[in-house]
């Protein structure tokens, strides 16, 4: 029989659709999975942004991947609160943006002073680079340009 800790391995595993280097575990969407006595599974998401276009298409993937599972009765729920922020991103998830090359989100610290942080390109690592537009191939990244070496690159930006 498969535990709670194993669907939640094999649910986090399932790639992000816009992302694929990303898992929804390294993204930190996958928020809990309970089992009742029935053997119902529910399962908890939450999106990066409330209106990303990738949201049907995780839910399909978990209700998919828990019923080839041996679960056939299973709720993905869309829970928005707390809204999902950057900080739930694993370090192996940033890593695999980086070597994807995505910039990573900056870590997010919690002091209440003004603080600009650079975004280190992902090809140079140099922390001059600028926003060249707010958004890039989705609502969730940027496009910067590196001023060292010059390239464009995606920047997945901290929310």
């Amino acid at each position: 029989m498969t535990t709670i800790d194993e669907i939640r391995r094999m649910a986090g595993a399932i790639p992000d659709p816009e992302m694929p280097a990303l898992t929804i575990a390294d993204l930190g969407i996958l928020r809990d999975v309970r089992i009742d006595p029935s053997g119902h599974v529910d399962v908890d998401i939450t999106p990066t942004y409330t209106g990303c276009p990738a949201l049907d298409s995780i839910r399909d993937d978990v209700e998919r991947c828990v019923r080839d599972h041996g679960y056939p009765d299973v709720t993905v729920r869309i829970v928005l609160s707390p809204a999902w922020t950057t900080a739930w991103m694993s370090e192996a998830g940033r890593i695999k943006l980086r070597e994807y090359g995505i910039a990573p989100p900056r870590q997010q610290h919690f002091d209440l002073r003004p603080l600009t942080i650079a975004v280190e390109c992902p090809l140079c690592n140099s922390s001059r680079t600028h926003e060249m537009a707010h958004f890039g191939s989705t609502q969730c990244q940027a496009v910067r340009q590196c001023d060292a070496c010059g390239e464009t690159f995606p920047h997945f930006k901290e929310h």
